[in-house]
Parts: C-alpha cells; structure tokens; sequence
C-alpha cells in the first residue's frame, strides 16, 4: 500500500509538470500539406531558417530568410504581425523545429513547421 501512495504522489506531482492545456504552440504539417496551405491561403510567410549561404544555394519561391540562431528574444523586424501566418522549413526539419518554438515564444500566434527542404517537390530558386 505504501508503493502504490508513493507512486501515486509521483504522478500527481509530475502532472503538475505538464504544460497547461491553453499553452499556445505550434502547428507541424509535411510538404505536401504546406503546398496545399500555400495554394489556398494568400496572407503568408514562408520563412527560410538556414544559413544566408545555404538559403542562397537554393530555396522556396517567395521565401525570407531568418536564420534559426538570430531568432531570439528580440523582436523580428522582417515580421511585424504577430497573427500571420507563417510557415517554417529549413534543411532536414531540425532547425525549423527549433525556431517555431522560438517564435511562439516571442508570442507568434499562427505558426506552421513543415520540414525540410530535402522533402519540398514544389519550385525551388537560386541567389537572394
């Protein structure tokens, strides 16, 4: 009986833990459904959070590049509405991750991460 109290306390302690269930986040989609979002929204942003060189060797038609180490605790000036929408890839999906969440954290409301460059299909250009 004395384990089962122990462990009981355990989880009621670790759930206190857990983020609130209000706690605003960030939406993860594939390519595919980004394609699709991109086809039937207009008001967006596709932001590009690799490095300057590798956005410049090849990237998404339309897209800004914040690099994910300059996405921090001050605000973005390249991204003044904190409700659009805006859609973050990077190289393999790993950046992109990072840099959404950073950006919730600055209190960007309508974040979507959708990967990885490496699985975009859709036309790609090279230079700035």
């Amino acid at each position: 009986m004395k384990r089962f109290a122990a462990f009981l306390m355990t989880v009621i302690i670790l759930s206190g833990c857990a983020a609130p269930a209000g706690e605003i986040s960030y939406q993860q989609i594939n390519a595919e459904q980004a394609m699709k979002m991109m086809s039937e929204q207009s008001d967006y942003i596709i932001l590009d959070v690799r490095t300057p060189s590798e956005f410049e060797s090849k990237h998404i038609v339309g897209a800004i590049n914040i690099p994910n180490e300059e996405i921090g605790k001050e605000e973005l000036s390249q991204l003044p509405d904190k409700d659009q929408l805006i859609l973050v890839y990077c190289r393999s999906g790993n950046r992109s991750k990072q840099a959404s969440q950073k950006l919730v954290d600055l209190g960007y409301t309508n974040i979507v991460e959708f990967g990885g460059i490496i699985d975009w299909t859709g036309e790609t250009v090279s230079g700035n």
